[in-house]
């Protein structure tokens, strides 16, 4: 029976794996698709999202049987109930992405955003990939995300502050309408980073039992 429950921890760790990467695929592929307005890049991201869903689905199902069969205890319930939660993080990162996508999509064939507006959300698309980037390594390693890594964060916040000023700019600034549009395009590509600050404290939790809610912030 141990043995048994040892395997299907270790395919819900593959399964979460993958997820990541398809994660990681599908931030980086809408960013391309905003920079380049292009429609293949934006195919290829509902496409990830829809296996994201499909594989979250599959994954809350196997945790489920999980719980109900094999009733595990001290760590092995911390492993299963943070396994679906990270699971939970990714599907939203991918339903994310496809928002922005489908913004690139209806934009076609101009750009979602124009300049200097575009640079900047390309940029945080950026960071958003390589900070789902760490957390799947993060995942398949089950170890928490390195401190240095943290001031990415902070970026994003500078990112933010660039975007929201540029949208503010008398010599650039969008309609009302575009402006709203291009501030929920920096609104999505910044959840995506948060989702993955959140599967940090997760696995912290794995580690050491402490709540996600009792982890200190960087700003802490």
């Amino acid at each position: 029976m141990r043995t048994q429950f040892t395997a299907e921890l270790i395919a819900l760790t593959n399964d979460l794996t993958l997820m990541c990467t398809l994660a990681h695929d599908a931030v980086e592929r809408v960013t391309d698709a905003l920079v380049d307005a292009d429609l293949t890049a934006t195919y290829e991201v509902f496409a990830l999202d829809e296996q994201l869903q499909k594989m979250y689905g599959a994954c809350e199902a196997r945790t489920v049987v999980l719980l109900a069969l094999q009733a595990p205890v001290a760590r092995d319930l911390r492993h299963v109930v943070t396994a679906i939660q990270i699971a939970g993080e990714l599907s939203r990162i991918g339903w994310l992405a496809s928002r922005v996508a489908d913004k690139v999509y209806q934009s076609h064939p101009g750009h979602a955003a124009e300049q200097p507006i575009l640079d900047i959300l390309a940029a945080m698309g950026k960071l958003a990939a390589e900070r789902t980037s760490s957390a799947g390594r993060a995942v398949a390693g089950r170890h928490p995300l390195p401190e240095e890594e943290t001031p990415a964060d902070h970026s994003m916040e500078t990112l933010h502050r660039q975007l929201h000023s540029a949208l503010r700019d008398p010599a650039s600034q969008p309609s009302t309408e575009v402006a709203i549009d291009n501030a929920l395009l920096g609104h999505h590509l910044e959840r995506c980073a948060d989702h993955t600050a959140r599967i940090d404290r997760l696995i912290r939790f794995l580690d050491t039992g402490v709540p996600p809610t009792a982890q200190p912030t960087d700003d802490e």
